[in-house]
């Protein structure tokens, strides 16, 4: 993309962050978030991204230009609690009336997640977008599923109801030196903790951050009415047990996984992405040369 108009939301999260200030090379893009933690405006600001502050669990967007050629929606609202309710509100209702305000666009990318399939009992099911739907126990946030099945719908029907082309893509893992869960395993790896995981195997398909950035205009290029729904996850599966042990190796130390079995969850969280490699292509950055990246970057810093 050059010279577009490009609203990014949860810019101030690891994912939006880092394609934000991928497309702000050569586009005006609009970083939407709360800007509640310190120093995150001026982060955000010094990337060339134009900030706005905005708390889309309210749904007013008036703050927001019309102007713009592109939607990216990724800010999503997860925390503890059984508030299905506000939820719902942020993850879903905030999606279509985003999408409204935005519904001159040529295209909206809506990110959604791997937690809305149904569990499968089997740790090696490779999920397809047509797989049943469910409400995965994600312990962290246990209305996250639900919220984010139901901002599924809505962008479907804003979709057709608004004319707007859109893709809706079901991230997997994403990670890099800054943030995600390899990264977050590593970070407690360096300071001498024990790992723990939900099943073993526990299997993911991570992206690269540099993944993503290339990608996403073969994402919005995908964009239809009605919605393309797709998997956005890498091309290669690793479990966090053979991730850590990569890690360990690496470090010289010996990584322990523990595992919690949580009843309802995922056991694996595998996905065809058939459709993903359709329009973006192949990914580039193997998970061992991604997470070798990472280590190297955080143990030079340990030092």
């Amino acid at each position: 993309m050059h010279g577009e108009r490009v609203i990014v939301t949860g810019v101030t999260g690891q994912i939006a962050f880092g394609l934000a200030a991928h497309l702000a090379h050569d586009n005006t893009v609009f970083g939407v978030a709360r800007f509640t933690q310190a120093g995150s405006l001026e982060r955000v600001t010094a990337t060339g991204i134009e900030p706005i502050a905005c708390d889309i669990s309210e749904g007013l967007f008036d703050a927001l230009p019309r102007d713009v050629t592109y939607l990216l929606h990724l800010a999503v609202a997860q925390g503890g609690g059984l508030d299905y309710d506000a939820a719902i509100r942020t993850n879903a209702e905030a999606t279509g009336l985003l999408m409204q305000h935005c519904r001159t666009a040529k295209a909206a990318l809506v990110m959604s997640t791997h937690s809305v399939y149904k569990p499968h009992q089997d740790p090696w099911h490779v999920y397809v977008e047509s797989d049943p739907l469910g409400d995965p126990n994600v312990t962290h946030s246990p209305t996250y599923g639900v919220s984010k099945l139901g901002q599924e719908a809505v962008a479907r029907a804003s979709a057709r109801m608004l004319g707007l082309p859109t893709t809706i893509a079901r991230m997997n893992a994403a990670y890099d030196e800054r943030g995600g869960l390899p990264t977050i395993h590593l970070m407690q790896l360096l300071a001498g903790q024990q790992l723990t995981t939900r099943w073993d195997p526990c299997t993911y398909q991570p992206i690269h951050q540099s993944d993503i950035n290339s990608g996403v205009d073969g994402l919005l290029d995908a964009a239809s009415t009605p919605a393309t729904i797709l998997n956005w996850a890498g091309d290669e599966v690793v479990s966090v047990q053979e991730w850590a042990a990569f890690m360990g190796e690496r470090l010289g130390i010996d990584a322990v996984v523990n595992v919690r079995e949580v009843p309802g969850s995922l056991r694996g969280s595998l996905a065809d992405v058939t459709k993903r490699r359709a329009a973006t292509g192949p990914c580039a950055v193997t998970w061992q040369a991604g997470m070798a990246a990472a280590v190297d970057h955080h143990r030079s810093k340990a030092r």
